[in-house]
């Protein structure tokens, strides 16, 4: 593989990246095909070197990912962790799909039942008062303030056990990289 390709290969990878990030990863791998250069070797050696541009692009992609998770933990931030984490668990993604998929359901739909269950305590709280409510108004309120604490607490405990099975699965994409990277770089 020419010089040209290779870094044609890694910006496709790379597609979607902050453009400044592209251009210096870009030209990180550009210095290394100038250094084997300068060693006498030629481009296909260093591209050999260097390894597959799509599987470094996703390793770049998940490491990016993986930092952005945890400088800033936010929906979209964990969203973009785990996508990043799927791309480069592509060799594994029949064996971890089944096993994700129905903890992101789940999850979902806890998150679901507990917005359900705040807005019934709303609804307790607001009509309650004035449709009759057994034990009377104040029984009401206090059952809709109730039931609606109740939800916030559960989609607190979600979000921290959203947080933890992130955090799993940043680590297990981590081990994953560890544990393939020598394998990989044994067969050069």
């Amino acid at each position: 593989m020419t010089r040209n390709e290779f870094i044609r290969r890694l910006k496709a990878g790379l597609k979607g990246m902050p453009q400044d990030v592209v251009a210096e990863i870009v030209a990180d791998y550009e210095e290394h095909f100038e250094a084997g250069a300068a060693e006498g070797r030629n481009e296909q050696e260093v591209a050999a070197a260097l390894g597959d541009p799509g599987r470094l692009a996703r390793e770049l992609r998940f490491e990016a990912g993986f930092r952005n998770w945890e400088s800033a933990r936010s929906p979209s931030s964990a969203w973009s962790a785990i996508l990043a984490f799927m791309g480069l668990a592509t060799i594994d993604i029949l064996i971890l799909l089944p096993i994700v998929l129905p903890i992101l359901g789940v999850m979902f739909g806890l998150y679901v039942a507990t917005l359900a269950a705040f807005l019934a305590g709303g609804f307790i709280l607001v009509a309650g008062p004035f449709s009759g409510f057994p034990g009377g108004a104040l029984v009401a309120i206090l059952g809709g303030l109730g039931t609606m604490s109740a939800a916030v607490a559960i989609a607190a405990l979600l979000t921290l056990v959203s947080i933890w099975i992130i955090n799993a699965i940043m680590w297990f994409g981590r081990l994953h990289y560890r544990v393939l990277e020598p394998a990989m770089h044994s067969q050069d």
